[in-house]
Order: structure tokens, then C-alpha cells, then sequence
């Protein structure tokens, strides 16, 4: 028996867990042969199809989730039509509720599996060409040859530490510029929200094999580990000692986290202030500063050891906190969205992730969406149009802010600006979002230079006081000194000042300096290795009162 696995993915960047994961469990069956075909959402359906049927297959499956759903059934129903004998079978979160519909109305599809496949799949693959055996595998939904729907529930691994690792899998990529670890699976949480709010029990992994499984991704030379818990420190004591156990790879590995700053132990905050710099990145989960929403939407945690626990987060030096606020909640409003967004920027956040709420399958807010007042989108990836609290134009508006958000916050060139800038000036953050919507901008690709430009310009109309903030930045990201922002910057015959502070490096003479004044004589020196053109300073000294503008 053939099997082939579209892996289709949004980029060469990502690969879905879900092939080597069920592999690994029956790699030893020589009775079936495995093949695959790679593609992401953006290639060629035609392509894709004639590569599938070049193979002809006599199973195909695939995972399907929010952002390949629409291209997959474009390419399994053309290779249906092409090889009618051959059987579809589909999984992953996009089956989570009631199947019923999506099957009558994609008829191509024999079957889609809800829940964890590891145990259910290998079962389902020994009657694979006899549906009347099918009545008895957890989890597959399917129609019977009476158009009668049958439903099997959902199937969960209850002994999930003796599942073979993906790892050990032909089939998993090492070539990706990080690997995912799932070391839990479950949730003790219950956001109505999430695909995973009722995925209980919690089932753990022991820490030898953690280690082990570790072991063989740096002896792999993978850098970065995403590390796939829903909730890293639901228990503080596991917590500690997978951050112990992380530290054997330090400094080799970064391992990114998912964390709940409501739920921080007074011991894990002071294991979290020891470790090292560039071991962990963390996302912390917030969604809002809201605490009638939070209640709405289900999530444990006070919201005010959440703010506590984030403020900690966001002051260690040694990590970057990222933090996520979503818009739709029920009872969220667009002008409480601007004043979290101020509030996250305050603490520091390393990145302000604003996403709009997508109501999944099988998820609590989904099925009492007409009770919340949420309108959603049918198709996936089932966005939120309009709640009782944000209009149509509102919610635009909020996905505007994270298209700002990700241009001129969430990158390093122009962290430190925006947030000085927001902080100190309330309006600033609306202000700029009303310019690069007027500019026809907000949607377009921009080069980090092009966001530089708008910026100094944007200062330069409505806050001229900051336009010296802007040059700096633009100066320290290596950008060139011909341009609007480093207009103020003179670069001929730069020497020394007798007296000046330095802020970091080591000035030479061999050091090309070029000045740029804050108030006539007094500002910043940047000394560049060579012609200061577009190079990045070695050197920074200013002869200012203090460092700031």
C-alpha cells in the first residue's frame, strides 16, 4: 500500500510536526511505502497535483489548519478527480468541531481524524480499504455509503511519553532554522478561545528523555528550539527544572517559551533572573489588560499578577518578553486596545503582537458566538467581522495597528524611537497610524529604510522636537548619511571634543567621526570604521548633560 503526505505548508520556513510524528510509531511497517510531497500555499496547484499523481497514490493525507485549508482542497479534489480510487484522509485542528458539514459538502474527502492521531492513525491504516471497519477508530469522521455521518469522537494519547519521539522519524527536517519540542500536551487552561482550552489531561514527558531528545538537536547543530507547551510553567517545580536542564545547552541553544505571567512562583522569577543572556525568548500570553474580558473569555489567572508577573518579565536584560493582545474579544474595545498597546510599551515589551480573534472550530466562543455577539467570517480563517463592542471599521482600524506594530515597534532599528515616542507623547501612536493610512502605506511592504523616511518625516510635520531621536536611529542602524534623516549630521572634519562622555566603544584616531547637533555645539559623535557612508558606528560619545534628547 502507497502513502502520500502533502506536507503544505505557509513557507520553507515552517514544517508541521504532524508527518514524522505519525511515522515514527509505524516506521517499522514494511507494508507500507511512504512518500511525500513538499509545497507551500504559494506554489502552483497544477504542479503540486501532477507531482501527487506521478506517485499514484493509493492514500493521501494531510494536515489541515486556519492558513492551508483553502489551497489543500484546491489540490486533494483535483487529485481525487485524477485518481478516483485513491482515499483522502485529513486531520489537524481545522477538525476539532462538528465535521458533519465540511464532509457533505467536500465529498472527495473519505475521512478527516479529529484530535491526536499517533495511536489512532496506525489502527485506521490496517482497515484503510474497508470503511464498514471503521465504526471502531477514535476520532475518524467519516460518511457511510448510506450518506449516513458518523462520528467517533475525539481521540486523545493518553500514554504520550511513550510515543517515539519525531525525531527518530526519515521524515522529520532537520534543515529548518529551528525544530519544535512538545515536552506536555494538554492544558490546564480553559480560554474559550483556544483549540486546546478543553485538551485535558496535562500528559508530561519525563526529563531524561527531555534530554535526550535535546541531546540529538544540538548534536544536530540546531540553534533555536521551539518549545510547543501550551503553558511552560503551569507548574513551577517542571518549570525549574527544564530552565536547569536548558542551561546544559547554554550557550548553544535559545529556547523559545510559552509563559503565563500570572502564574510566576517567587522561585521561578529568581531561576528566570539567573539565567543567561540569549538562552530563552518568551511569549507571554495576555490577550488583554481587561479583567472583564479575561472573565469573559475564559482565562484563568488575576489579571493583576498577570500585569505583575509581565512587569517582571519585561525587566530581566538578559531575555526578550514578547506579549499578545487580541482583538474581538467579547467586551473589548478599540480605544482600550491603544491604551494596552501604551501600557505594554511602558513595561518594556520586546514585541507587541496585536492579532484579530479567530473563532476555530471547536472552541467554546465559537459556539456561543450568537450569545457574545460576535459575527465571524464561515471560511478560515474564521476572523471576527464585528462584536457588540468594535465595529467593522474599528476592527480595520485595530488590524492597521498591527501592520504599525510589526513596522516600527517589533523590529530592533525602530523599537527604542517608537517607544520613547509613544511614551512620551499619548497621541503619537494614532497620530502616525492616520499618516501611513493617508500615504496608502499601511498595507504595502516597507523596507527598513522606507520606515525610516516616513518617521523623520512624519516628525518632522508633527513633532519636529523628535526628529534628533529618529537621525540616531537611523544613524546606529547603518543607514546612509546622504539622506533626509542624517540632514543635520556634518561629516567633514569631525575632531574630538575635548570633552566628551562616551556611551560605548573606544575611540582611534584612524576613526572617521561625524557629528550631530542637539542644541548648537552639543550632541552625539559617531566614529565609523571607515568612510562614514552607510556603516554602522563602532564608537558613540555625546557632551550633552545626560544621554537624551
Amino acid at each position: 500500500m502507497k502513502l502520500l503526505w502533502l506536507d503544505l505548508n505557509s513557507s520553507y520556513a515552517h514544517s508541521s510536526l504532524a508527518l514524522p510524528a505519525l511515522h515514527a510509531q509505524i516506521a517499522t511497517d514494511t507494508s507500507i511505502e511512504w512518500e511525500v510531497v513538499s509545497a507551500t500555499i504559494g506554489e502552483n496547484v497544477g504542479m503540486i497535483v501532477n507531482n501527487i499523481y506521478s506517485h499514484c497514490p493509493d492514500i493521501i493525507a494531510a494536515t489541515t489548519w486556519l492558513f492551508n485549508h483553502e489551497q489543500l482542497l484546491h489540490i486533494v479534489s483535483r487529485a481525487k478527480a485524477l485518481l478516483p480510487h485513491c482515499t483522502i484522509i485529513l486531520g489537524g485542528p481545522e477538525f476539532l468541531g462538528n465535521n458533519e458539514a465540511f464532509l457533505r459538502k467536500n465529498p472527495f474527502v473519505n475521512g478527516v481524524f479529529r484530535g491526536e492521531g499517533e495511536e489512532v492513525f496506525p489502527s485506521w491504516l490496517k482497515v484503510w480499504n474497508r470503511p464498514d471497519s471503521w465504526s471502531h477508530i477514535t476520532g475518524l469522521c467519516y460518511l457511510e455509503s448510506n450518506e449516513r455521518y458518523c462520528d467517533n469522537g475525539i481521540a486523545r494519547v493518553m500514554n504520550f511519553d511513550r510515543l517515539i519521539s519525531p525525531e527518530e522519524s526519515r521524515f522529520f527536517n532537520w534543515s529548518k532554522p529551528f525544530v519544535q519540542l512538545e515536552t506536555t500536551r494538554g492544558c490546564f487552561n480553559t480560554c474559550a478561545f483556544c483549540v486546546s482550552g478543553g485538551e485535558k489531561p496535562i500528559r508530561t514527558i519525563d526529563m531524561a528523555t527531555i534530554r535526550q531528545r535535546i541531546t540529538e538537536i544540538h548534536r544536530r547543530g540546531i540553534k533555536n528550539v521551539r518549545v510547543l507547551d501550551r503553558t511552560f510553567n503551569y507548574d513551577n517545580k517542571r518549570a525549574k527544572e527544564l530552565l536547569t536542564l536548558f542551561l546544559e545547552f547554554s550557550p548553544d541553544i535559545c529556547f523559545h517559551l510559552e509563559i503565563h505571567p500570572a502564574l510566576l512562583s517567587a522561585e521561578l522569577k529568581e531561576e528566570l533572573a539567573k539565567l543567561p543572556q540569549g538562552l530563552l525568548h518568551l511569549e507571554a500570553g495576555i490577550q488583554s489588560l481587561r479583567e472583564e474580558v479575561l472573565v469573559q473569555s475564559q482565562r484563568m489567572g488575576k489579571l493583576s499578577k498577570a500585569l505583575e508577573g509581565l512587569q517582571f518579565l519585561c525587566s530581566l536584560p538578559q531575555m526578550e518578553t514578547h506579549a499578545d493582545l487580541i482583538a474581538g474579544l467579547p467586551l473589548y474595545h478599540l480605544s482600550e486596545i491603544f491604551e494596552d498597546v501604551h501600557t505594554l510599551a511602558g513595561y518594556g515589551a520586546g514585541e507587541i503582537q496585536l492579532e484579530s480573534l479567530k473563532l476555530l472550530p471547536g472552541t467554546e466562543m465559537r459556539r456561543r458566538a450568537e450569545e457574545l455577539g460576535i459575527q465571524y467570517s464561515p471560511l478560515p480563517p474564521y476572523e471576527v467581522l464585528q462584536t457588540r463592542e468594535i465595529t467593522v471599521e474599528e476592527l480595520q482600524t485595530a488590524r492597521y495597528l498591527s501592520r504599525l506594530l510589526d513596522g516600527f515597534y517589533n523590529v530592533p532599528t525602530w523599537r527604542s524611537v517608537t517607544q520613547q515616542l509613544m511614551l512620551a507623547h499619548p497621541a503619537f501612536l494614532s497620530d502616525l497610524l492616520h499618516y501611513v493610512i493617508q500615504l496608502g502605506l499601511i498595507d504595502q511592504p516597507l523596507s527598513m529604510e522606507k520606515r525610516g523616511l516616513i518617521l523623520y518625516e512624519f516628525c518632522q510635520k508633527a513633532y519636529p522636537e523628535a526628529q534628533a531621536l529618529v537621525s540616531i536611529a537611523w544613524i546606529e542602524a547603518g543607514m546612509s548619511l546622504k539622506k533626509l534623516p542624517a540632514e543635520k549630521v556634518r561629516t567633514k572634519r569631525q575632531v574630538p571634543f575635548e570633552e566628551w562622555q562616551v556611551i560605548y566603544g573606544e575611540y582611534h584616531e584612524t576613526l572617521r567621526l561625524c557629528f550631530l547637533p542637539i542644541h548648537e555645539e552639543k550632541g552625539y559623535w559617531f566614529g565609523f570604521e571607515s568612510e562614514a557612508q552607510k556603516l554602522q558606528p563602532v564608537f558613540k560619545a555625546t557632551n550633552l548633560q545626560r544621554d537624551s534628547i
